[in-house]
């Protein structure tokens, strides 16, 4: 049985490990927003000194590219973005420390067994709201890589951010579980 869960962040394995796929989580405190370019630039720190940038161990990261100040708020609007985008670097994330992911859509088998492996999870949240999610950041703040633009990594402060619970630590898969109950 789904159930809503207030989530304060930073996150560890340990208070992943009772979430389910299905789980409505409302989130506050520090996410990271990441992106394609960014998920090459961890991997290549990963690669080159063997830990992630910017003391990412512990971190929540969120697929988004927010857009600069508007409306009296520290960001105009902030989606998420295709998480299958980032499968290629999600499981080495995870295996160095990342805990938590936020996206939209489904993720690789390979992502959902590291999920399993490392006792992380994959959130989602609704895609075309990016207005409305805005008004759960209190605060915007440049982390490092400028030069990525809208992809720069930004640590932004949530209150009350609504997302659901889409792959858990025992590898229970929400996408997946729709799509089976459809046939």
């Amino acid at each position: 049985m789904a159930k809503t869960v207030s989530l304060t962040l930073p996150l560890t394995r340990a208070d992943l490990a009772d979430l389910e796929a299905g789980d409505e989580v409302l989130l506050s405190g520090p996410v990271y927003t990441m992106r394609d370019a960014g998920h090459e630039r961890a991997l290549q720190c990963l690669e080159d000194t063997g830990r992630l940038p910017f003391d990412l161990e512990g971190a929540t990261l969120f697929y988004a590219g927010p857009t600069p100040a508007a409306a009296g708020r520290p960001l105009g609007s902030v989606g998420p973005t295709t998480a299958s985008r980032m499968d290629f670097a999600t499981p080495a994330l995870f295996e160095a420390g990342i805990v938590a992911a936020i996206g939209k859509g489904k993720r690789s088998p390979e992502v959902v067994r590291s999920c399993q492996e490392t006792g992380s999870v994959y959130l989602c949240t609704v895609g075309g709201i990016a207005a409305l999610l805005a008004k759960s950041i209190t605060e915007s703040e440049l982390v490092g890589w400028e030069d990525l633009g809208t992809e720069a990594l930004r640590k932004l402060t949530l209150k009350d951010f609504p997302a659901y619970v889409a792959v858990d630590t025992k590898g229970g898969d929400l996408y997946r579980k729709i799509e089976t109950a459809a046939q």
